[in-house]
């Protein structure tokens, strides 16, 4: 199965971000991708992080959703919209919420992030808890590939990559890939980013598929970009090494997946 990690660069902007994602998942279905993942926060990167609570929609409606499932029928593609905003009970609080969608634009699944970024190096400082409400529990969805191939995927989003329990469960809920749309910082993605990735494939013997946001914001933020995919090897198939918006696209082999779990049963192996 052939799939596609978009990497964009989210402005304030939101009729920009869609003609931006809807070019980038155009030339996703043009190279024969079945499933295509958009970064967090794709819809709408704001000046501050109050702006998303107005950009908050309900589950179901809007006009992010409804174009998510418009591409998705039109291109004939599974797309996973990284994350966007939706409307939370909880007052002054919205949902960083990852959102799957059918070829015949149905919605596959919802993700609430679980775990809620927080970093202050005295130069930056970041702290999601203040606008977003965490979700609940973990999310997978099935996927069936034009070859007939059944695959169970895993949901996460950015901050949940430190996280190995998490990964450990989709793992253990049969996933055999993981995706991990996110807008990690530079400073937190040149140390962390492709060593985080790597070991959540190496330890759970699964695929990986991270778009990310990579480059200048509007509001001064540097996002690390280098969206890629990893096999269960820990081999990065394919990564994006320049900033800006573009394209990663990788071939997951099922054959060559199931040859690793057999080599190395290390799943079955587990005591606690």
């Amino acid at each position: 199965m052939q799939v596609a990690a978009l990497q964009m660069v989210s402005s304030p902007a939101l009729q920009d971000n869609l003609q931006q994602a809807r070019q980038l998942l155009q030339q996703a279905a043009q190279a024969g991708a079945e499933l295509a993942v958009l970064p967090e926060y794709w819809s709408g990167m704001g000046l501050q992080e109050s702006d998303k609570l107005a950009w908050a929609e309900p589950f179901g409606d809007g006009p992010v959703q409804q174009f998510l499932a418009q591409a998705a029928r039109e291109l004939g593609l599974t797309i996973v919209g990284g994350t966007l905003p939706l409307q939370s009970p909880q007052p002054g609080r919205i949902h960083n919420s990852s959102l799957a969608y059918g070829p015949d634009g149905r919605c596959l699944a919802r993700y609430d992030k679980l775990h809620l970024f927080c970093f202050d190096n005295g130069r930056e400082h970041y702290d999601e808890a203040r606008t977003v409400a965490a979700g609940r529990q973990p999310v997978q969805f099935n996927l069936t590939a034009r070859s007939g191939q059944p695959w169970r995927i895993g949901l996460s989003v950015c901050y949940d990559l430190r996280f190995p329990e998490l990964y450990r469960a989709h793992a253990s809920a049969g996933c055999q890939l993981l995706l991990v749309p996110s807008a990690f910082t530079r400073t937190t993605g040149q140390a962390h980013w492709e060593l985080l990735l790597r070991a959540r494939a190496v330890e759970n013997l699964a695929y990986v598929l991270a778009p990310a946001q990579g480059g200048q914001h509007v509001n001064g933020r540097q996002t690390w970009g280098h969206s890629m995919a990893v096999d269960p090897w820990g081999r990065v198939l394919a990564q994006r090494a320049e900033a800006g918006p573009g394209l990663v696209l990788a071939e997951l082999d099922m054959q060559q997946l199931q040859q690793w779990r057999q080599q190395l049963p290390a799943l079955t192996h587990r005591v606690l």
